[in-house]
């Protein structure tokens, strides 16, 4: 499968939270800080033996009631305005993907779970008045040109063969593990926070499930947005339950 141009590539930011953030950050993860008063609610997403990662929207709700609104910054603002788009482009993609390849699930299932993704990153937008880059446009439509040009260039790329297909799938989840950690660098919004640490969860657990039938197809796959330690790194360790 060819490389995407090198601009349609975002960019990795390298700004770094301050300590007392990152502590807030490994507290959320590490599940050690409440998260209100009473008993904690479920996790916010779920996984299956598959890995497929999916959010419950009344976990989710009620976790996020029991954090006070804070102050949006314009990288946290931005950050969930693009996050809403990407997490929707890989929803788009495996709906078309799920419909060509009939013969494996694993489309159709990562697509059912990317469609809870970015509604996750719809519940913040709401929750901070954000207008919502998607609304009012079919599947398959964005609001930014750069979505756009990505959906075209991955539907596409996916219609050559079932493993170019699942070349797709893994390139997508790398792609949002690049991208969520970049814009998580730049948040200290606890229930921002929250919702990425488990996005992060769901694109590792989904590039797992797709590098695994990727190589029962006979494939493999160099990354492009990560390096390959990280990337194999993840692939070699086992799927991880949301929080």
């Amino acid at each position: 499968m060819s490389t995407l141009h090198p601009t349609l590539r975002p960019t990795l930011h390298t700004n770094r939270r301050q300590p007392l953030q990152w502590l807030l950050a490994s507290l959320l993860a590490t599940g050690l800080m409440a998260c209100g008063g009473g008993d904690s609610p479920g996790p916010s997403m779920g996984v299956n033996a598959d890995g497929v990662s999916t959010f419950s929207a009344s976990a989710l709700n009620a976790t996020l009631s029991s954090y006070p609104l804070q102050t949006l910054s314009v990288a946290e603002s931005d950050g969930l305005v693009y996050m809403r788009e990407e997490e929707e482009l890989a929803h788009a993609v495996y709906v078309a993907s799920a419909a060509r390849w009939t013969t494996v699930p694993v489309f159709a299932n990562i697509a059912a779970s990317e469609s809870t993704h970015t509604a996750a990153v719809k519940t913040l937008l709401d929750r901070y008045q954000l207008a919502d880059p998607l609304a009012g446009l079919p599947l398959g439509s964005f609001q930014a040109p750069l979505f756009q040009t990505l959906y075209a260039q991955l539907t596409a790329a996916s219609e050559v063969s079932l493993v170019e297909a699942l070349k797709v799938g893994v390139q997508i989840e790398e792609l949002d593990i690049n991208d969520i950690a970049a814009r998580q660098a730049s948040v200290d919004n606890a229930d921002i926070l929250l919702v990425y640490d488990n996005l992060l969860r769901g694109s590792r657990n989904h590039l797992r499930a797709y590098m695994k039938v990727l190589v029962q197809q006979g494939g493999s796959y160099t990354p492009q947005y990560i390096s390959q330690a990280t990337f194999d790194a993840i692939v070699n360790s086992p799927m991880e339950q949301g929080r």
